[in-house]
């Protein structure tokens, strides 16, 4: 009966190590797909900025290209009207006003030169968001997908681990399962382990002889006195070590 509950607890032991492992699969995967997420949300806001940019810079090229085009009418317009000047003042006047205009124009157009390198700088940078967000996008679809179905796997895989435990668990006395759970509960895995030579496995310290005497009986689960998990002698159980150990 001893040998059995050891087993069983072993069994036990090794079902919850595993449970775990899964439940760390549903906790930790769906965080890559959240970083790429994450990462793209960055670069829509980046394109947006990028595209608000590019809005403004192409109204200001619009407004000074209907500029120069106002001023350049206006410019042929006095051209025309120079052929019927009456008068020298007046001639000059309008010669200053052309001067003016074609000067204005000049810089317009400069300044029209740099808003299109601009737009153009803009354009690129724009073309190679929007390839990585497109990559970003079929990385997510993909992963999502992967995901998902890895997903479904592992809740199958979680309901038969839950299966095998409640199954090792109806074989273990109440007060023994009891005090398993309240040992993992405040213990790092593993919580049942063998004991070599008078050695816990667990802890890796001797425990006393007599206890050590009262353990080799085999008439009842006893703890460590030292790291309060619960012991076995490795020869009572020796297919249980690895299992104890919490290795698979």
């Amino acid at each position: 009966m001893y040998v059995e509950q050891i087993r069983q607890l072993a069994i036990l032991q090794q079902v919850d190590s595993e449970i775990i492992a899964q439940e760390e699969i549903l906790t930790e995967s769906p965080k890559k797909i959240a970083a790429l997420k994450d990462e793209l949300a960055k670069k829509q806001v980046r394109r947006d900025e990028l595209q608000e940019r590019i809005d403004i810079v192409t109204e200001q090229k619009g407004k000074m290209e209907s500029e120069i085009e106002t001023d350049a009418d206006r410019i042929k317009k006095s051209k025309n009207k120079l052929m019927m000047v009456e008068n020298t003042k007046e001639y000059h006047a309008m010669m200053r006003e052309m001067d003016t205009l074609e000067k204005n124009n000049r810089l317009r157009e400069e300044e029209r030169t740099t808003l299109l390198e601009d737009l153009e700088e803009l354009g690129y940078k724009m073309s190679d968001l929007q390839k990585e967000i497109d990559s970003l996008e079929s990385d997510i679809s993909t992963q999502q997908a992967s995901l998902d179905s890895e997903m479904a796997a592992v809740e199958r895989k979680l309901k038969d681990l839950r299966k095998k435990k409640k199954a090792a668990g109806a074989l273990i006395p109440a007060p023994i399962l009891s005090r398993y759970a309240f040992i993992r509960g405040r213990l790092d895995n593993p919580v049942i382990v063998s004991v070599s030579e008078g050695i816990c496995n667990g802890c890796h310290i001797k425990i006393p002889p007599q206890y050590y005497i009262e353990l080799q009986k085999g008439e009842q689960i006893l703890n460590c006195p030292n790291c309060q998990r619960i012991i076995f002698w490795e020869q009572h159980y020796p297919a249980g070590d690895d299992v104890a150990a919490g290795k698979k």
